[in-house]
This record gives structure tokens, sequence and C-alpha cells, in this order.
């Protein structure tokens, strides 16, 4: 809406002063959008030469609909700025993602960018992760591996693990990496970078939608069009 395309106009002031000859990861999710129409403007605009690589098949087709140039990271394994949403983000930019389902992607592309930019709406800002986001953190599971996944992680950390079901076809959702997804439950807060760790060390784990440590400014649009920034804090 309105103020999730405010919050990607403001992304302008840092992401889409893009200098020319860059290279962009970019996100899922409906926030991301009106980012990328701005930046298909920009280009027309400006005659800018950018790459853009995407973080999943919704991606590259908006990618493709905003005629700018789509690529991979086989030929551009180190990336600019990486720019996406999340479900939710706590007061240190630790981020749940991958309600959408495409975390790994996600994942990849963030970590390769030398800077990653997250747009999102007010409703997903929070002191600590689980106050808003209800979902759980998804979990990308090897197939073979989801049931003994599912029973260590509710016994080494907690709260109740659930395979994510397809809505409008039988059986689990399958991700574009041919996996499903495990939707975690946790029933307290832990120490977010170290269950990361331990989460990933499970055998049949791909990857965690905990993305800890990895944003560097966070733009919320919030209830009145105005745009919150939250920076990462020097530690």
């Amino acid at each position: 809406g309105q103020r999730e395309e405010t919050a990607s106009s403001q992304v302008k002031t840092s992401l889409l002063g893009t200098p020319n000859n860059q290279v962009l990861g970019i996100g899922s999710g409906s926030t991301i959008v009106h980012a990328v129409h701005r930046l298909a403007e920009r280009v027309k605009e400006e005659n800018l030469t950018i790459v853009c690589i995407p973080t999943s098949f919704q991606a590259r087709q908006l990618i493709l609909q905003n005629g700018l140039t789509l690529s991979d990271l086989d030929r551009h394994p180190e990336l600019d700025v990486a720019i996406d949403g999340a479900d939710e983000v706590d007061s240190d930019l630790n981020l749940i993602k991958g309600g959408g389902g495409c975390l790994t992607q996600e994942k990849i592309v963030a970590g390769y960018a030398k800077c990653f930019i997250v747009i999102a709406d007010y409703r997903k800002k929070s002191e600590s992760l689980g106050e808003r986001w209800k979902k759980g953190i998804p979990i990308e599971v090897i197939p073979m591996a989801y049931v003994p996944v599912t029973r260590a992680l509710t016994k080494n950390f907690g709260g109740a693990a659930e395979l994510r079901m397809a809505v409008s076809k039988a059986g689990p959702v399958v991700t574009d990496n041919g996996n499903f997804i495990l939707d975690w439950k946790f029933d307290k807060v832990h120490e977010w970078s170290e269950v990361n760790t331990a989460i990933k060390m499970i055998p049949g784990v791909v990857e965690t939608g905990l993305f800890i440590d990895m944003a560097e400014v966070v733009y919320f649009g919030m209830e009145d069009g105005s745009v919150s920034v939250r920076e990462k804090q020097p530690r």
C-alpha cells in the first residue's frame, strides 16, 4: 500500500542513490515490488546500467516485467546491494524471513552483498522476535529428514515445529529448491545467534529463516505515511 511505497521511495536515498554499474540483489514479497518499479524508472530516466540477481522465481518475474537486466551469482558472485523485505525485525536488526518460502535463496543473495537493506511496513517492527510474527521461524529441510529434524528442534530448543502445508495443492509446500519447510514456533526468546548456528548443524537442515547480523538498515513504512529508519548499531 501507500506506506510500503513511501518506505520504498525512501530507499532512493540509500539504495536508489545507486551509482552506475551496480549489481543488485532483488528480494521477494509485496514491499519490494514498489522499489523495483522505482528502480526501473530511474534506469530509464538516467540511462543506468545495473544488473539484478533474484532471490526467487517471483523476484525473477518482477525483474523481467520491469525490463531490468536479469543475471545470476555465477556471473556476479559479489553484489553491491541486496534489498528485501522481512516478516519481523527486532531491536538488534535480527530478522525472521521465509514466510513466503524463499529463505534459502534470500539468505544466499543477502550474504554475498556488500550491503543488505530491508524495507518493511510498521507491523514488522518489534523489540524482540516473536512479538508480532506468530507463525514461527521457517526452516528449510531436505524432505527425507523432516521428521527427525522436527524432533531434534523441539527436543533441543522447545516449542513446536510443523510441516508447512500447501494451500492450493495437496501435501506440503515445496520450495524453489525442492525442499520442505518446517515452521518452528519457539516458546521463549533465545540467544538467536547461537540457536541459528545450532539449528544449521542439525543434519537435514538446509537453511533457517533467522537472518542474524546481516541487515545494515531497515526502513519501516509507518501508518501515517512517514518512514522510520532503524540502523545497525556499532558493536
